[in-house]
């Protein structure tokens, strides 16, 4: 019979939405190369340099397009196949059927794990060379301005603004980290709560023969049986609150939804504001960097640090999904030892098949939105490996002032109407 000790992993994601971080860092790469192109304009040996580094970036999206493909395929094989699969043998007592799935599921899954390590290191090679590009940029800097005018006034005035608006990110950063430990702090208590609801033994659930006890060991198996079938910890927790019915237990998950929902919407206004100050010291970055090209100086490098920035994000999304899928890998390989194990199965048919067959059909909906959600990660960097980087097709330096400085306006407004990606809690309240 299964087992439900140790299957609500301490590392778990809270969404199945939470492939959708990558969306803004991707839109926001090519567009940050383009301003960095512009203001490049009249150097042609950077503009090479710069030429070659965004179109290894498209490459690496065009991988990255197809790893994401592959986890829509394999999302949708385990919706269509394998929890079929599952519940035809349950209903058919034949655990070595659902073995043999378990199985191929995890030869899926492997060859996914390997393809986003392989992407992962590509990310950090490619975010050195940027690095390094940006270095020798800086040093192509240096040296031309030793010929070139000093800051004009106007210059000054708009480095402060500069420096200040970025004093100011600076201590909203750290407000930001410090909401993040709290949002981490409120879901390793729902996560206690979830070891709790399935009998861990670091809280056994029969500790006192209560009635409290008593009804949430009707559901406790079932509430395991499903989180070795779906990694995400909000759906776990939406189906423990869709099927507790002792009172202390609902008092418990009111309030730690109502905790984890003040904290979120707390931290997606902090988010904002990141987004807004980000986005005026972009705007003083611009003008500044415009003034300083119409005075024949070459102008700071901003962008390309931002170009890092998102690389790194992606990679660290990336990083996640590596660790998602050795995670689901885990899981249901507990599954087929612990549900689908000779004799134990044919106790587990005898006491949890309805339980079971319940999890399969509940299992679905959070693999369906993973798939929606990787689904549209991959449509955005399907949009980034075609069409996004057209603009290295012209040279900057051949464009007349007028069109440079329409083609500029239009990226910066691109640029400020990407919105940050806060993770959803909505499907915790479900």
């Amino acid at each position: 019979m299964a087992d439900s000790k140790e299957l609500v992993l301490s590392d778990s994601v809270s969404s199945p939405e939470f492939i959708q971080e990558l969306l803004p860092a991707a839109e926001r790469t090519a567009l940050l190369y383009h301003l960095s192109y512009l203001c490049l304009g009249g150097y042609p040996k950077l503009e090479r340099l710069l030429r070659e580094r965004a179109l290894e970036t498209q490459l690496l999206f065009g991988s990255s397009e197809a790893v994401l493909f592959k986890c829509v395929g394999t999302s949708n094989n385990l919706v269509k196949s394998l929890l079929p699969s599952l519940k035809m043998a349950a209903e058919k007592n034949k655990p070595q059927l659902a073995r043999k799935f378990l199985e191929k599921a995890q030869e899926w899954i492997s060859d996914i794990i390997k393809d986003v390590k392989e992407i992962v290191k590509r990310y950090d090679k490619h975010n050195g060379d940027v690095a390094k590009s940006t270095s020798d940029i800086i040093t192509e800097k240096d040296e031309t301005e030793k010929t070139q005018q000093q800051q004009t006034c106007e210059m000054e005035a708009l480095q402060k603004t500069v420096d200040t608006l970025e004093e100011n990110l600076q201590k909203l950063n750290k407000d930001i980290e410090a909401s993040e430990k709290q949002i981490e702090a409120k879901n390793e208590e729902i996560r206690a709560f979830i070891n709790k609801i399935t009998g861990s033994k670091e809280e056994p659930i029969m500790k006192t023969p209560d009635a409290t006890s008593a009804a949430a060991a009707a559901y406790a198996p079932g509430v395991a049986i499903f989180s070795m079938m779906v990694p995400f910890m909000e759906s776990i927790f939406g189906y423990i609150s869709n099927m507790v019915t002792a009172s202390s237990y609902q008092a418990t998950i009111q309030t730690l939804q109502g905790g984890l929902s003040e904290l979120t919407d707390a931290h997606r206004h902090l988010k904002d504001q990141e987004w807004t100050i980000q986005n005026q010291i972009m705007d003083q970055q611009l003008n500044l960097a415009k003034i300083k090209i119409e005075n024949g100086q070459l102008p700071s490098v901003v962008h390309l640090d931002e170009v890092q920035k998102c690389l790194s994000r992606i990679q660290q999304i990336l990083i996640q999904l590596q660790k998602f899928w050795e995670k689901v890998a885990v899981l249901l390989d507990t599954l087929k030892d612990r549900t689908f194990a000779g004799e134990d199965y044919i106790e587990f048919l005898e006491d949890m098949k309805d339980e079971f067959l319940e999890s399969v059909e509940a299992a679905k909906q959070g693999w369906t939105q993973f798939g929606l959600s990787c689904m549209k990660a991959n449509g955005i960097f399907s949009v980034q490996a075609n069409g996004a980087y057209n603009f290295l097709e012209v040279s900057p330096s051949s464009l007349s002032k007028e069109d440079w400085e329409k083609e500029y306006n239009h990226v910066k407004d691109k640029l400020e109407n990407i919105k940050p990606n806060v993770p959803s809690q909505k499907a915790i309240t479900h």
